[in-house]
């Protein structure tokens, strides 16, 4: 199914549900709203001819005015979140029925503090909710398909938390877990750049925003980056924007209109 989540969604109802009490199955249909749901039990959720098993730690995305069937086996509990979103952005393919595997701790203490929340402050089950759904549109595939290798993504999270102190390739590959040649080789397959490169860009992407939206001076802002050489910031700028750091604050101030001290 397609999935836009570039504005917060709205939501009309969340809680959990309690199923399989009275009858071992159930029909639902919601003619305007999503149905997004984490699982704690075993059952099948079925679509027309499809049926996709239910486990704990399953998450399920639905779409609005579909049909769906529930099959329990007992007494079954799942998070719940009926909700709209809106039209426009970017469009994300994600399945109907996902396991959530590692991260459905993470996803049920985002829906446990969404539910606690509803009565007292939409807003923030809003937020919750929002956060849950960009991590299930953004849990691994089986087929990979649109997804970051998981040793390059995982790479490329601890360069971004480790981005402003010392940071080498072997620091890298320590962390995640593989020799400095494979990870040389699955990145630069996977993103076309190098590690070392990689790390530069993210500094300098860094940089420029701080070039442009702060008052840090140039030495600051270099440190702040992890690249305290100002020679080394200098050229490293150049490469990646094209321009030295003054350059690049005073283009912001001329593309602006107001002047960074």
């Amino acid at each position: 199914m397609t999935l836009r989540l570039d504005e917060p969604p709205t939501v009309v109802d969340a809680g959990i549900g309690v199923h399989g009490v009275s009858t071992d199955h159930d029909v639902f249909r919601l003619p305007d709203l999503w149905q997004l749901h984490l699982y704690n039990y075993e059952g099948a959720l079925s679509l027309g001819r499809s049926v996709h098993p239910i486990r704990p730690g399953h998450v399920s995305l639905v779409p609005p005015d579909t049909e769906v069937r529930f099959h329990y086996r007992g007494r079954s509990e799942h998070f719940y979140v009926h909700l709209r979103l809106h039209d426009g952005g970017t469009a994300r393919v994600v399945p109907v029925m996902q396991d959530a595997a590692a991260e459905s701790t993470r996803l049920a203490d985002l829906l446990r503090h969404a539910v606690t929340a509803m009565p007292t402050s939409a807003p923030r089950a809003t937020a919750e909710i929002w956060a849950a759904l960009w991590r299930v549109a953004e849990l691994p595939r089986s087929n990979g398909a649109g997804r970051p290798h998981p040793l390059v993504a995982a790479a490329q999270a601890y360069v971004e938390v480790h981005l402003t102190g010392p940071l080498s390739v072997p620091d890298v590959a320590r962390a995640v877990g593989i020799s400095h040649t494979h990870l040389t080789r699955v990145f630069r397959a996977e993103t076309g750049r190098t590690v070392v490169s990689y790390i530069r860009q993210r500094r300098v992407q860094r940089a420029r925003h701080l070039l442009l939206s702060s008052t840090l001076s140039v030495t600051a802002i270099a440190a702040a980056v992890g690249i305290a050489d100002l020679q080394a910031f200098n050229k490293a700028c150049r490469r990646e924007l094209g321009a030295s750091p003054r350059d690049v604050r005073g283009a912001g101030r001329e593309g602006t209109g107001h002047a960074l001290p």
